[in-house]
């Protein structure tokens, strides 16, 4: 068995055919499904979908793109229904900072006050968080050490192979990795994936993006998580059931799921 940890099934790109989508990848054994919550104004889809589907959840949060929306964000709305497993996507992205240093400066202050309110939320309602981190590794990970994040811990969302964060593994976080793990160009991830702990590794899509070998520049769907899962098993020359077992075990595990 799979589970996706990270897929946006709330998406538009989905809505002719999620049945079709979900059937697929339960036939290719990928049973359940985790919607991180990402845009504020598809919540309210992500938990009509976890209702439809037994093994789908959803997380409440805010990503960096859209943090103004935080605050008008009802957290208390979402946070205790019963298929809510995590906070985020949340985290610190400067990949599109611009203008002066000044407004530069602004932006990563901003971002960081809406990261570390929501890393607060995850531990008051104690749920595990997951990090968005692009371009921002330093700052990333002096927050979540600073904030005391790994009281709940995490996944480090879409892992950017920077060796430094891989110490927070020792702090209650996981690593989620995906169709990257499949690029021509991911000689990086490739070489650190042997260095994550075993028993900090699980497998997403961030489907409709990041889409794996064979299937690039098509819609990325649950499904191929078995991709994922086969480059993982080849690389860390482990058999292709055992990495699906372990990774499942540690998803179970970080999200509190039965």
């Amino acid at each position: 068995m799979i589970i996706d940890t990270h897929i946006h099934l709330d998406d538009d790109r989905y809505n002719e055919d999620l049945d079709a989508v979900i059937a697929r990848a339960k036939e290719g054994g990928v049973e359940k499904f985790i919607i991180p919550g990402a845009d504020p104004s598809t919540l309210d889809k992500a938990v009509k979908i976890a209702e439809a589907y037994d093994d789908v959840y959803f997380a409440v949060g805010v990503h960096p793109y859209d943090k103004e929306a935080f605050y008008e964000l009802d957290f208390e709305k979402y946070v205790d229904h019963k298929k809510c497993v995590a906070i985020g996507e949340c985290g610190l992205d400067y990949f599109r900072l611009e203008g002066s240093d000044e407004e530069k400066a602004e932006e990563k202050r901003v971002q960081k006050e809406v990261f570390a309110a929501q890393i607060a939320l995850a531990k008051k309602y104690k749920k595990p968080l997951i990090v968005h981190i692009r371009d921002a590794s330093n700052d990333s990970k002096a927050l979540l050490l600073e904030s005391g994040a790994g009281e709940v811990g995490g996944v480090l969302h879409c892992f950017n192979a920077d060796e430094q964060l891989l110490s927070l593994a020792d702090e209650n976080f996981y690593f989620g990795i995906g169709g990257v793990l499949t690029f021509k160009n991911a000689k990086k991830l490739v070489n650190v994936l042997p260095k994550i702990p075993k028993e900090r590794l699980i497998i997403e899509t961030d489907g409709p993006y990041l889409t794996p070998t064979p299937h690039r520049g098509e819609r990325n769907e649950p499904l191929y998580t078995t991709f994922v899962a086969q480059k993982m098993a080849d690389l860390l020359e482990i058999p292709r059931d055992e990495i699906e077992e372990l990774t499942t075990k540690n998803a179970l595990k970080l999200f509190h799921i039965s």
